[in-house]
């Protein structure tokens, strides 16, 4: 028995040995470990053994038009493959830094929020244990934008970075990493139109922190949860024949930007039983439209949501006075998505909703048919 044993490391020694010594070929991940059924930024494939799992990312960035980052998760000892020109972690990952607030809400979907080390404007972060955790260093602001703090960075040792970028790749910020040895992988959960798809990204997290099958329940939850909503909704809306439309955003330097029609804020809108105006079918950006045809959009808007930093009815009249006289702003049908937020201004709306498109579905549904849902709001507040 012990001669067998012997035999079985030797043989496995010799064909993790063998993978090394070849050349890396997206061939070598042929079986499916995790196809999205709403997300369409990623997937994960397996090899014939559960040595490595390869993580790829399409299109992480605002324009990007075929582009492929790659993260190759390995575990049990194994090496990647020679050749291997993508990133390499060994899973599970237990230091972990986070670019976006929308990352952190990945792991503590999770429940595995500890892992994560640095994070980036820890003022702006509303999670209960990064906020906890700071006082005594355990999780450290590593700054933003232009202004990393790339030594901080350097002293957490981090085995991953979450990073994203919005307009093209960051070289600065994946140079260093490099520099630093510091592994790292796009996160691009803020492209997707679909609420379950921007969710669905927490499979990565579970990937690399290796509890797959954690990753699928609580997605699992979040789903059914989400269309039994959205299902009872639609056959509300059929009985009723009432869909409220809505106003999004408010101007920013005297232009109003709306939304294409492919968008994370229209998807949730419509699934809730509102309709709202879209600039296009094509592409993920917001575009401009002109002033006076955003006052015409808001004179027959029912509801007007998303107002930014305005605290209240009078803030946002003062803001501009012509707001004054739009229909929902006279009737008090002005919602804000800022019930929680932190006093430096971070919004949980764009952090833990990330991951929790069913509530925010379950707030726009009693905001537009209070007689269907529950009128206690989560992100959600209406402006007095």
């Amino acid at each position: 028995m012990k001669r067998l044993d012997i035999l079985s490391t030797a043989l496995a020694a010799l064909l993790l040995t063998a993978c090394g010594s070849r050349s890396y070929t997206a061939a070598d991940f042929d079986r499916e470990v995790y196809t999205p059924a709403y997300a369409t930024g990623f997937d994960i494939r397996g090899r014939h053994d559960d040595a490595a799992t390869l993580v790829t990312v399409r299109d992480p960035w605002q324009g990007a038009r075929s582009q492929v980052q790659r993260l190759l998760v390995l575990r049990n000892g194994a090496e990647p493959p020679a050749g291997f020109d993508g990133q390499v972690v060994a899973a599970p990952v237990s230091r972990v830094v986070c670019l976006s607030s929308s990352h952190i809400a990945l792991f503590d979907a999770l429940g595995e929020v500890r892992r994560i080390k640095g994070v980036s404007g820890i003022d702006y972060i509303a999670n209960p244990y990064i906020r906890e955790h700071r006082p005594g260093g355990e999780v450290r602001d590593i700054g933003y934008d232009t202004a990393l703090d790339f030594e901080t960075l350097a002293a957490l040792q981090p085995q991953l970075a979450f990073i994203y970028s919005v307009a093209g790749e960051n070289g600065v910020l994946t140079g260093k990493l490099r520099e630093l040895n510091i592994p790292y992988i796009y996160i691009g959960d803020y492209l997707e139109p679909s609420p379950l798809g921007k969710a669905e990204w927490l499979m990565v997290a579970a990937e690399v922190c290796d509890c797959p099958d954690r990753g699928r329940e609580v997605f699992g939850g979040i789903a059914e949860r989400y269309n039994a909503l959205a299902q009872r909704i639609g056959q509300h809306v059929a009985e009723t024949g009432h869909r409220p439309k809505a106003l999004l955003n408010t101007p920013y330097r005297d232009t109003w930007f709306m939304p294409p029609a492919r968008n994370y804020m229209v998807r949730l809108i419509r699934d809730a039983g509102g309709d709202t105006h879209t600039v296009s079918d094509e592409g993920n950006a917001s575009l401009p439209v002109d002033m006076e045809q955003a006052y015409l959009l808001a004179a027959g808007a029912d509801v007007w949501l998303n107002v930014g930093s305005c605290r209240s009815l009078d803030e946002l009249k003062a803001a501009n006075p012509r707001f004054a006289g739009i229909p929902a702003v006279r009737s008090g049908q002005v919602f804000n998505n800022d019930r929680r937020r932190t006093p430096a201004g971070g919004s949980d709306f764009w952090e833990s909703g990330a991951t929790h498109p069913d509530l925010i579905l379950r707030d726009l549904a009693a905001i537009f048919h209070p007689d269907l849902a529950a009128d206690t709001l989560v992100y959600y507040r209406q402006l007095r």
